[in-house]
């Protein structure tokens, strides 16, 4: 059940972000077809909406975002089925306490890594902006976890890589699924989506860093600190 307390604007509202947030994505060129999703989460209001399945980008419509509880049963008796994904941002939620917002793609450079089944190393300055340190990887599957219960298990894997690795999911926000793509999250949709974007660009240079230089290292840790913590915490003073 919704809280009483989240209004038919503010819900709306929050649609509205969601929509928004999957469209930027085929605007920056993060999806083809219908492969992505987005979704965005209200704690205090026991509610999370998340992209309809399968639904075109081009007839998408705020409307169409379907709401569900915190566990991800679908609220609303004539909404749209959810996105496949949506046991994987709900695990996340649960586990990722002060993440608002996850975005998932298949986008070109991700992808590339995932499916070559490797962390994206911190190569340079515009990848420390964003995330402290490596993007990592997450193991594969086994072959029961894919048949019983495949989108949970894809969650559990992504938080079983944070936690084994003390990974700060805020300080490095997004993750590559071995053989399947990016997720990425955020304070809010547009963050998550702009962490995309980053996480696509700088696996695209990495690449091409490792075309021209194979035995190139990654940045020192000094310079890593600086460019990460310049934009970040208490002390950031990067930006207006």
């Amino acid at each position: 059940m919704t809280n009483n307390n989240l209004s038919d604007e503010k819900l709306y509202e929050m649609k509205n972000r969601v929509c928004d947030a999957n469209l930027k994505l085929k605007d920056s060129n993060l999806v083809v077809l219908t492969w992505g999703n987005t979704s965005e989460i209200n704690r205090d209001a026991g509610i999370i909406v998340i992209k309809p399945s399968g639904v075109p980008y081009d007839t998408m419509s705020p409307e169409q975002m379907v709401v569900t509880d915190l566990d991800g049963n679908v609220i609303g008796e004539n909404s749209l089925k959810p996105s496949s994904d949506l046991d994987t941002h709900v695990y996340l939620y649960k586990h990722f306490e002060n993440v608002n917002a996850i975005v998932h793609t298949h986008s070109t450079y991700a992808v590339m890594w995932a499916q070559s089944r490797r962390d994206i190393p911190a190569y340079g300055t515009t990848h420390a902006d964003t995330f402290y340190g490596s993007i990592p990887v997450t193991r594969q599957l086994t072959k029961e976890e894919v048949e019983k219960e495949y989108e949970l298990a894809t969650g559990k894997v992504i938080v079983e890589r944070f936690e084994n690795d003390n990974i700060d999911p805020i300080a490095v926000p997004g993750v590559l699924t071995v053989g399947h793509g990016p997720f990425t999250w955020g304070n809010t949709p547009d963050k998550a989506v702009e962490n995309s974007i980053v996480l696509d660009e700088v696996a695209h240079m990495a690449l091409m860093t490792e075309f021209l230089n194979p035995n190139k290292d990654e940045i020192p840790q000094y310079l890593l600190d600086k460019h990460y913590f310049r934009k970040h915490g208490a002390n950031a003073y990067y930006g207006q």
